[in-house]
């Protein structure tokens, strides 16, 4: 099973470095003396933005948050889109100076768009949007942006989907097949802008279409781009959560780690994160994993026992 995980994640990683093969055949580096190769951590920690504001005011800004991250000796941030002061260059500059400045790497932009519309000109403006933030990313260095798919928004209230455990009816007189269609027929749209920035977009294991290992791998298998990969959010499968990581952890690009400490904002998981770290381990993941904090207790008091709890995990 760890053998056959392994393989599927060197091919599905193996196409974003197809030039590789060239560089060999021209002639290999010398190899390094084992006292010259400094021990590579297995992944490194991040945080996103969003564990300091759970979409309450006050609203903490970026550019604090980067300060926090490097105090606390976290080598990325994870930059809400929502929480930006603006979309302006010059803001998006200073930010990108100001975690250069701090030693901190903007490593992943996390937006929200929704692809599940029988509407064909919401479905454009979603494209729009994520089009846009392709160029935001860009523009700030970021090399990857956090998708969703979309729901059938038929549980108008975010905090009643939550009392549904993220489960909602699809919408009248349409079926989940339309709804994977629009999905897959968008994020299409967007990959050779992607491409074009060099911005990997990865698809998050979220409610609606992703809300299961089945609806995520579908669409991801439907469009076999090196520019498209799978979101690992540790805390979104509420039930089994361990056997469904481990059947995305193969197309993971991209990891992030929810914490619950005073409880959780609308529900509370007791993840295992030894047991999380060893999944992604054993399919040679070695990206980034960024801190999710979604509880209740005062974010510094939070993020701080969450990183310590992380570290412990993944031996880092």
């Amino acid at each position: 099973m760890v053998g056959s995980m392994k393989s599927s994640r060197r091919s599905f990683l193996g196409a974003a470095l197809g030039g590789a093969a060239s560089l060999s055949a021209a002639g290999s580096l010398p190899a390094l003396g084992a006292s010259s190769k400094a021990p590579r951590p297995a992944v490194k920690l991040a945080v996103s933005t969003y564990s300091y504001w759970h979409f309450r005011d006050p609203k903490v800004s970026v550019s604090t948050v980067i300060e926090k991250c490097a105090d606390l000796g976290v080598q990325g941030v994870d930059v809400l889109h929502r929480q930006l002061d603006s979309e302006e260059r010059w803001h998006l500059q200073r930010l990108k100076r100001h975690a250069f400045l701090n030693g901190v790497d903007l490593m992943a932009l996390s937006i929200h768009q929704d692809f599940v519309d029988p509407s064909k000109e919401e479905r454009q403006k979603n494209i729009d949007h994520t089009l846009r933030c392709i160029e935001i990313a860009s523009q700030m260095g970021i090399p990857c942006i956090r998708l969703n798919s979309g729901r059938w928004n038929t549980i108008a209230a975010f905090d009643k989907l939550m009392e549904a455990r993220g489960e909602e009816p699809i919408l009248p007189g349409h079926t989940e097949e339309e709804g994977f269609k629009w999905c897959i027929d968008s994020i299409e749209k967007c990959i050779s802008k992607a491409e074009e920035n060099g911005v990997i977009l990865a698809l998050e294991n979220h409610w609606g279409l992703t809300r299961t290992p089945r609806g995520l791998l579908k669409i991801l298998n439907a469009i076999p781009s090196p520019w498209l990969g799978a979101l690992m959010d540790t805390g979104n499968f509420l039930e089994n959560p361990y056997e469904k990581l481990e059947m995305i952890a193969p197309k993971t690009v991209f990891v992030q780690a929810k914490t619950y400490f005073g409880g959780g904002e609308w529900y509370t998981l007791e993840l295992d994160y030894t047991r999380i770290a060893k999944i992604l381990a054993d399919v040679g993941y070695a990206g980034y994993v960024s801190l999710e904090f979604e509880g209740k207790a005062p974010s510094d008091e939070g993020v701080s026992r969450s990183l310590e709890m992380l570290r412990r995990s993944f031996k880092i």
